[in-house]
């Protein structure tokens, strides 16, 4: 909606409703909205109000300021809307009343004596609003004192507060009088700010110790689609979490709202277990990456070389009318977008009778080649019954450019057997494998019809084979991958799913969804609020597929944790009571231009694991925590083997002071492999600290044995040395004495290096050698120093 539209609206209702008023006293819960209203640190918080393409403006520190230091001087507006602005949103409420105040002063000579200016709100596309308007005396302080109320259908997810001159089409033809410089300062917006939002803190322990389903036990992740780079499996998820608010009384959220999610949750691990957290990818939404897209669900990841440069692509559904992809420089962003329109749309060749043009999942071949595969919803009704039930014909594949964010040719039909959504292909020696959700019948699907024999029941994984990955006739259909969750995870856990299959290191993996960690907070009764599971895949000589068992148990973890190394805190193999937040910077672990997430909520009683941790007969000598503390006496406790198992080492956070700091602490038996477990500790009621990332330091020193002293023979003194080999594998060792040295190659386990070292002395006295062993220990090479000291000797005695 253009300015000349929104001003007659807004200003008629704001007058006759009487909302302009004189200030009425702020009530005790009440506070100031806006940050640095004086100016006084700059342009701090303010901008140049940017809601139509040709607002532009000028700011500017002025020491001409009305009390304090400074004021913000507004110069070169192109419209009349072009002035300083601040982003409120998140900090007003419908139905709430508040109070403005505001300095404002204009002094071109060539403008006219008066002049009204206006406070307004831009609410989101074309809503605006003027809130409190002053009419100044040019070259004099004037006042903006008001009350306005936001009325209670407003939607306030987008309040941007502004200051402005009346609007007018064509302002440049009079600059004198509609566009002049002004100054502002110290700016106020007081009222009661929103109440803070339910706490999403899951505080049960939603992944149980021993167990590896679900992958994390601290957020949602739905329709995970599994990627593997690098020697890492990276998951990508539709984020469920985003509209997860349980009640604080009960601990129960509303069911889930699928309109509301406009991000993608990403986590990955290297051993299947221990999971890290890189939080969410902002893909859709204003702010988004593609911020013309207004959802992100079921995402799919492919890479490819473009042009020389290695590119990774995520593909996602924009609801169920479209489907997108943005690009990124590594498996974790940045990411933006190469394209201004959705990807997959009714423009779509071969799509145009595919109710849901959703559930993207790319394939790269062998040869280069990609592939899009995507689709579901109600069959047409121009299908006889029986065929709409067990022959809905709407999912499709289609060919990607090679740039991998364009389609070509048409889309062709994916016959798959009572399909619904979810289609997924991956390749194995040769053959082409499609995977996809079962619908559950009902009048979209030809209402009450008898499926074929063999054919999926409701809500089942079901899957094809075929020699082409544009070709699926119903003939390929090879039967049932997975039955439906809920006959594994039983009450509670039923309802569609949405599946992918990738390969790693000589395994494949299934990965799916179930409500199990929602069944875990609540009971028997869920509300939508999935989680990311992981089984492994197993083939018959034929080349078809076992049938999957979901179980807690999941998959074997492929390698144990190595902990010499800096690692993010929120790499969790089991968490209790603890969430996630992204801070800014980047990862220690995972480099400057990946996201930085720190563990945060912590309070006393809660805990985070790593399974499997591999300390080396060595063991570990150090623990260091990157932590921020926030309450005095806080402490964290490294335990072995259980939440309650001997305590390793105690990390004492230290005073607060809001910084982050390292923290070390020795540790006591922390060798051979280990689960391990970090405890927190600390004053009830308090956040304790949060954590950014953990470091152990190895014992580094290999196990020698070191005997010296001085002896004589034919009146003459001489120093023995001698360094037995307690390592488990050859040892190079080398003694030195101020008599010489020797060295000694691959000295067995158990074996000595002897020598005697002749002082050409009738005495000696006591003094130190020095012994160097070199070693591989834990799989590293190292050098241990030993320096001992001899006995003396007086041998002409």
């Amino acid at each position: 909606m253009v300015h000349r539209f929104r001003r007659a609206a807004a200003v008629g209702a704001l007058l006759a409703a009487g909302l302009v008023a004189a200030a009425s006293p702020a009530r005790a819960a009440d506070e100031n909205l806006i940050v640095n209203g004086g100016f006084e640190n700059g342009l701090t918080s303010w901008f140049v109000n940017n809601g139509n393409a040709t607002d532009t403006a000028t700011l500017s520190s002025t020491s001409d300021a009305y009390s304090g230091a400074s004021a913000v001087l507004v110069t070169s507006r192109t419209t009349t809307g072009s002035g300083p602005m601040q982003d409120l949103s998140g900090k007003v409420q419908a139905g709430q009343t508040y109070t403005l105040n505001a300095r404002i002063k204009y002094e071109n000579p060539n403008s006219p004596a008066t002049k009204q200016f206006f406070a307004t709100m831009h609410y989101g596309g074309g809503t605006y609003t003027n809130l409190v308007s002053v009419t100044a005396t040019k070259g004099q302080w004037a006042q903006f004192a008001g009350t306005f109320t936001i009325p209670s259908s407003q939607n306030v997810s987008t309040a941007r507060l502004f200051f402005e001159t009346p609007w007018t089409s064509t302002p440049s033809s009079a600059p004198d009088t509609h566009l002049m410089d002004f100054k502002l300062d110290d700016v106020s917006v007081v009222g009661a700010p929103p109440p803070p939002a339910p706490s999403k803190t899951i505080e049960v322990v939603g992944k149980l110790p021993g167990e590896h389903n679900p992958l994390i036990g601290h957020k949602f992740g739905a329709d995970g689609f599994g990627f593997v780079h690098n020697g890492r499996v990276y998951m990508y998820m539709t984020n469920d979490t985003q509209g997860y608010a349980p009640d604080p009384v009960t601990g129960v959220s509303a069911a889930i709202n699928y309109g509301s999610i406009n991000q993608i949750t990403l986590i990955s691990s290297d051993d299947l277990v221990n999971w890290t957290d890189h939080g969410e990818i902002q893909v859709a939404g204003p702010t988004g990456a593609a911020p013309f897209t207004s959802n992100s669900w079921a995402p799919g990841m492919a890479r490819k070389v473009v042009n020389g440069q290695e590119k990774f692509f995520l593909y996602y559904a924009n609801g169920g009318g479209s489907s997108n992809v943005v690009t990124g420089a590594s498996p974790l962003g940045p990411w933006t977008s190469e394209r201004t329109t959705t990807l997959i749309n009714g423009s779509t060749p071969g799509a145009e009778a595919v109710a849901w043009k959703f559930d993207p999942a790319p394939l790269v071949d062998d040869d280069g080649q990609a592939y899009l595969y995507f689709g579901g919803g109600p069959a047409a009704t121009s299908m006889p019954a029986a065929e709409r039930f067990n022959n809905p014909k709407n999912i499709r594949a289609i060919e990607l450019g090679d740039d991998m964010v364009s389609t070509q040719g048409s889309a062709v039909v994916v016959d798959a057997p009572v399909a619904f959504e979810a289609g997924h292909v991956f390749k194995r020696q040769g053959k082409y494998y499609l995977s996809y959700s079962s619908h559950f019948g009902g009048s979209d699907f030809g209402g009450n019809q008898t499926p074929l024999p063999g054919y999926p029941g409701g809500g089942q994984i079901g899957y094809m084979m075929s020699d082409s990955p544009m070709s699926w006739p119903k003939e390929t259909y090879a039967g049932v991958l997975f039955p439906n969750q809920s006959q594994f995870f039983g009450a509670g856990t039923g309802g569609n799913n949405h599946q992918s299959v990738f390969e790693f290191e000589g395994k494949y993996y299934f990965t799916y969804h179930a409500p199990t960690l929602n069944k875990r907070i609540n009971g028997n009764t869920t509300q939508g609020y999935r989680s990311p599971h992981i089984q492994e895949m197993t083939f018959n000589p034929d080349g078809t597929i076992r049938q999957v068992v979901g179980t807690y148990a999941g998959v074997d973890q492929v390698r144990n944790f190595n902990p010499y190394r800096v690692f993010e805190a929120e790499t969790l193999g089991w968490s209790k009571g603890i969430a996630t937040a992204k801070i800014d910077g980047g990862s220690a672990q995972f480099g400057a231009s990946a996201p930085n997430l720190v563990v945060r909520d912590v309070d006393n009683g809660d805990w985070t694991a790593l399974s499997a941790v591999d300390f080396g007969t060595g063991g570990a000598k150090t623990v260091t925590a990157k932590v921020r503390t926030l309450a005095a006496g806080a402490r964290i406790q490294v335990r072995l083997d259980s939440v309650a198992g001997p305590v390793a080492g105690t990390i004492q956070a230290g005073t607060p002071s809001g910084e982050w700091a390292e923290v070390t602490a020795a540790l006591d038996g922390a060798t051979g492999v280990h689960d391990v477990y970090f405890t927190y500790e600390g004053p009830a009621g308090q956040d304790l600290f949060e954590l950014d990332s953990w470091k152990f330091d190895r014992r580094a020193d290999l196990p020698v044995t070191v005997n010296a002293q001085a002896r004589c023979t034919s009146g003459k003194a001489y120093v023995a040395v001698q360094a037995r080999n307690d390592h488990n594998a050859p040892v190079d060792i080398t003694l030195e004495t101020p008599y010489g040295t020797r060295s000694f190659a691959g000295v067995a386990p158990g074996a000595n290096a002897y020598q005697s070292f002749a002082t050409r002395s009738t005495s000696v006295a006591a003094g130190p050698v020095t012994i160097r062993a070199k070693g591989t220990l834990d799989g590293n090479d190292v050098t241990t120093v030993i320096t001992a000291e001899h006995t003396g000797a007086n041998c002409a005695a």
